[in-house]
């Protein structure tokens, strides 16, 4: 398999390195259907700077172009769904922000291609906003984040309409409870915060 590097220290010290795209795409082509469900959750636990995460958006948001062009909203709700629907971990600080940041503008030029004019300050603060909460820095073993704390992720659902709730829940409740065989695709019932029912516009709130 081809990969990348960005140091040999780098490959040293934390065993990193990079997936091309063309070994992505042959991986993710074997769970296709799921990468074209734009609610399909996944989990990169070694996230890199985004190769895997960047490829499973653009098929995701390649379908909601696909079924919403036509429609602001709908557009806006289904890339948001898409958004929330992808987690990623990764130990070193520069590639969780490169993977962020990779994510924000891709959806940003998707977003401005189709509505121009139409563009919704808003809704991209929300898009950061749920990266920052979905991309973080940490080790996936330990399950802690590099400050030594618990690495906790946000569940996002559309409840009714416009309006999202947001649960928090520690990976290590959501590994133990799930086998640690999952791409998050249950989270458990007992969450460590409930934040209020708000709109997908009005996200950075929860800051």
């Amino acid at each position: 398999m081809n990969t990348q590097l960005k140091s040999k220290e780098r490959v040293r010290d934390k065993g990193e390195v990079f997936t091309n795209e063309r070994e992505v795409n042959a991986m993710l082509d074997l769970v296709k259907q799921e990468t074209e469900r734009v609610d399909s959750r996944f989990l990169e636990p070694a996230c890199g700077n985004g190769n895997f995460l960047i490829e499973i958006i653009r098929r995701k948001l390649e379908v909601v172009k696909s079924r919403y062009k036509y429609s602001l909203w709908e557009y806006e709700k289904n890339t948001v769904i898409a958004i929330m629907s992808i987690y990623g971990i990764d130990i070193m600080e520069d590639n969780v922000f490169e993977c962020r940041n990779r994510l924000f503008n891709y959806v940003f030029k998707e977003y401005k291609a189709l509505f121009k004019t139409k563009i919704s300050e808003n809704f991209l603060q929300s898009v950061e906003l749920i990266l920052s909460k979905n991309i973080l820095c940490g080790d996936a073993l330990t399950m802690k984040t590099n400050s030594g704390v618990p690495i906790v992720f946000a569940e996002w659902s559309f409840v009714k309409g416009s309006l999202i709730q947001r649960r928090d829940f520690s990976y290590e409740q959501l590994v133990t409870q799930n086998d640690k065989d999952t791409l998050l695709s249950e989270f458990i019932e007992k969450p460590i915060k409930t934040y209020p029912l708000t709109h997908y516009l009005r996200l950075k709130e929860y800051e």
